[in-house]
């Protein structure tokens, strides 16, 4: 006889016909606190919570990968015990019923009217590539006449973007850039630039199939008035949006009903203390393609609804998506919540990002209305940011020589009619750090990172002194050359004049 199933975690949340009960629905602002009350978190228990940092480095870069505080790994590491002790009684009896309770308070969390809604995957870009298959079998399947468009911010995640041109551009659609500018004065100036980018995907009467929209984008990091665009998307006869919010879960109110859009993902390791690798997609069960969605690794489960086919892609450690409980058991330990968190990481990231733009001598990259936990700064004009490569091999210099982990943008978006924005000295800023604020940040870490760019500019650092030597010297023989090619030119009107 079987065993009975493998109890969860302590606090999760009850299921009963689906919905999770015990928290609030669609408020935008999180669960309501946790059955057993706790005292508010000290100073030194946040500290405790995540001592499996690197006591030598300073994070401040939640963005990329999140943290995950020890209680949480406590509870995956008790869920990961549990199936190997006894896998077959785990995935006959235990994973699918844990799976719910996650579904159920995630369903919670974000306003979703019913736990059907819900599905979890690893992350992000797999909810965009169900997403994105489907578009493209829409195509391949007649439903959509080649040549009809999909529309894309020019900021979405890298791999968003290539997902769209894997599936859907290769599938025969149109592929419409929205031209942000960078840095960002308002939410007005994005919707401006959105309408442009709308009318040119319409034009010749084309169809806007689908619309690609950031709820936060990546690098540069700005706030999207999300529920603005969906709006012009429904006014303007796009068929359906899908909001890539990857970084919204615990930096801003998350009301999927509200919002209004077919699909809506986010992540559930970035900024809600989960551990790697778990995500939701959002979608409307009224939609008309909802049925239609599929997970890009079939399983046994094809054809049973997303939400189940999700649920098993074949044998790996499901423990990530079985701990958000336990996620909300540690938010509801702050004042205020994940809202409270969330609140207090704006704040401390905006006067960070002040401190270091003033050190600086620079500015914010958006006003702090458009910025959550994430802020970009401007970084010295001399510093010479010239590529990609330049940004990223500064960064690597920071981490490998100063301990301080922070992405690097380098902007190169000359809007036409405007100046590059230039620093105190009068040199165009052309890099920018992308600075992140979690529980776990002091102001030290900040201080380093002012610091040590601060010593790179005291010593007259550039960028070129990082690029590889032959690059460095092909830049410097096309400059001999150019000289030599010179001295020669007025060699030789010296002589015509002689």
């Amino acid at each position: 006889m079987a065993s009975p199933p493998p109890p969860p975690p302590d606090d999760a949340p009850a299921v009963e016909n689906g919905h999770g009960h015990g928290h609030d629905h669609g408020n935008g602002n999180g669960p309501s606190p946790a059955k057993r009350p706790r005292a508010v978190i000290s100073a030194a228990e946040i500290c405790a919570e995540f001592a499996h940092h690197d006591a030598a480095a300073a994070r401040v870069n939640n963005g990329s990968f999140g943290c995950c505080p020890a209680s949480v790994l406590a509870a995956q590491a008790r869920w990961q015990r549990l199936f190997l002790a006894q896998p077959d009684d785990f995935y006959f009896h235990g994973l699918q019923p844990g799976l719910l309770r996650s579904r159920a308070a995630v369903a919670a969390l974000v306003g979703a009217a019913d736990v059907s809604e819900v599905s979890l995957v690893d992350n992000a870009t797999t909810a965009a590539a169900i997403v994105m298959q489907h578009a493209a079998w829409s195509f391949a399947e007649g439903r959509f006449a080649r040549g009809d468009a999909v529309v894309m911010l020019h900021y979405a995640y890298g791999a968003v973007k290539k997902s769209i041109h894997a599936y859907v551009a290769r599938a025969g659609a149109t592929v419409v850039e929205v031209p942000l500018p960078f840095p960002v004065s308002s939410a007005e100036a994005i919707i401006a630039e959105f309408r442009a980018a709308l009318d040119v995907a319409k034009a010749g009467g084309r169809k806007v199939r689908l619309a690609v929209i950031d709820h936060i984008t990546s690098m540069p990091s700005v706030i999207i008035p999300v529920k603005d665009l969906v709006a012009i998307c429904r006014q303007e006869g796009v068929d359906s949006v899908f909001v890539d919010a990857a970084h919204s879960i615990g930096q801003v109110p998350v009301d999927v009903r509200d919002i209004g859009a077919d699909f809506y993902t986010s992540n559930l390791h970035k900024w809600f203390f989960c551990p790697p690798a778990v995500a939701f997609l959002h979608t409307r069960k009224d939609g008309p393609v909802a049925a239609q969605l599929h997970h890009p690794v079939v399983s046994q489960e094809y054809g049973n609804g997303l939400p189940m086919e999700s649920g098993w892609i074949g044998t790996r450690d499901y423990s990530a998506q079985l701990v958000v409980s336990e996620a909300i058991d540690f938010v509801n330990r702050f004042e205020g919540g994940i809202e409270g968190i969330r609140t207090r990481n704006h704040e401390k990231v905006i006067e960070m990002g002040r401190m270091l733009a003033e050190a600086w001598g620079t500015f914010l990259g958006s006003p702090p209305e458009l910025c959550g936990s994430m802020v970009m700064v401007g970084m010295p004009g001399c510093l010479g940011v010239e590529s990609d490569d330049d940004a990223m091999r500064v960064r690597t210099m920071l981490r490998k020589d100063f301990q301080v982990e922070v992405p690097i943008y380098y902007n190169s978006r000359r809007v036409e009619g405007h100046e590059m924005s230039k620093d105190k000295n009068g040199d165009p800023v052309t890099g920018y750090v992308r600075i992140s604020h979690q529980i776990y940040n002091v102001k030290e870490d900040y201080e380093r990172l002012r610091d040590a760019v601060n010593k790179l500019v005291s010593e007259g650092f550039t960028s070129n002194k990082l690029r590889p030597l032959q690059k460095v010297l092909s830049s410097e023989m096309t400059a001999c050359l150019a000289c030599s090619l010179l001295v020669g030119l007025f060699a030789f009107i010296n002589d015509c004049l002689v």
